[in-house]
C-alpha cells in the first residue's frame, strides 16, 4: 500500500471540526430524506439510501434519528430538495467548488453570493472552475487488526480502486467515478464498513499560501461550510498539517 497520505490526515481532522460545529447531521439527514424519497424506504432495494445510512453511521448519527429521516423522506408529505452547484474564486484566485442541497434555490444562491462577496471572493458561472476537478469515489475506514495488506490492495484494485493508503491505522480508497459501486460492493463482501464513502471532488494540483493568506481564503470556506444548505465545499489549497492544527 502507499505510504503516508497528508489529504487523508487532513480530512480526519477537518471532518471533525465540522462534527463539533454541529453542521454534519443536518446535512446527512437531508441525504437520507432524498434517498428514501427517490428510492423507497428499503435499504436493501435502494443504493443511494444505504451509502448515506453508512454515512450517517460514520459520523456516529443515532439510530433514531436516521430511522426518523428515512420516515420522513419515505412520507407523502416529505420535503423536496433540490441538488445544485456553485463556481467561483476565493481571494488570491483560489478555484471554490460548492454542492448545495436545498427546498429554495433563492435563499441558497443568495446566500452563497453573500458568502463570496463578504470574503473577498466572486461568484462565477457554472463550468468556470469544474475542469480543475476529477470526481472520484473516496473511502475511509479503520484498519482491522487481522487485515492482510497485500491480498486486501489487490482485492480492492481488481476491484476498480486508484489507490489504497494507510495512515496510522486508517484506510482511505480512492477509484474513478464509475468504480465507485464496485469498490463500495467490495468492502461489503469484505464486512467492511467505511466511516465515509461518497464522490469527492478531488483538485488535479494544488497550492500552497502562506499562513495569513490561508486564514483570510478559510473565512470564506468556513462561511460557506457553516451554511445549512451546503452539502460540500472543495478547494485545491495543500492545507500543511501544522497550518491545519492552527486552523
Amino acid at each position: 500500500m502507499s505510504g503516508h497520505s497528508k489529504w487523508s490526515t487532513i480530512k480526519r481532522k477537518k471532518g471533525a471540526l465540522d462534527a463539533k460545529r454541529g453542521k454534519v447531521f443536518t446535512k446527512i439527514i437531508k441525504e437520507i430524506s432524498m434517498a428514501a424519497k427517490e428510492g423507497g424506504d428499503d435499504p436493501a432495494a435502494n443504493p443511494r439510501l444505504r451509502l448515506a445510512i453508512q454515512n450517517a453511521k460514520g459520523a456516529n448519527m443515532p439510530k433514531d434519528n436516521i430511522e426518523r429521516a428515512i420516515k420522513k423522506g419515505a412520507g407523502d408529505d416529505a420535503t423536496v430538495y433540490l441538488e445544485t452547484t456553485y463556481e467561483g474564486y476565493a481571494p488570491y484566485g483560489v478555484p471554490v467548488f460548492v454542492e448545495c442541497t436545498t427546498d429554495n434555490l433563492n435563499r441558497t444562491v443568495a446566500s452563497v453570493r453573500a458568502a463570496f462577496s463578504k470574503f473577498g471572493g466572486s461568484l462565477g458561472t457554472n463550468g468556470s472552475i469544474e475542469f480543475i476537478f476529477d470526481r472520484k469515489g473516496v473511502f475511509h475506514l479503520t484498519q482491522p487488526d487481522d487485515i492482510d495488506e497485500d491480498e486486501f490492495m489487490l482485492d480492492l484494485i481488481d476491484a476498480g480502486a486508484e489507490d489504497v493508503t494507510v495512515d496510522d491505522g486508517y484506510i482511505q480508497i480512492t477509484c474513478a467515478l464509475e468504480y465507485f459501486g464496485h469498490v463500495q460492493k467490495k468492502l461489503e463482501e469484505l464486512r467492511l464498513e467505511p466511516e465515509v464513502a461518497e464522490l469527492q471532488r478531488i483538485p488535479n494540483n494544488r497550492v500552497v499560501l502562506p499562513d495569513e493568506d490561508l486564514f483570510k481564503v478559510m473565512k470564506l470556506i468556513d462561511a460557506l461550510e457553516d451554511d445549512d444548505d451546503v452539502k460540500s465545499v472543495y478547494h485545491n489549497i495543500d492545507i500543511t498539517e501544522e497550518q491545519m492544527e492552527i486552523i
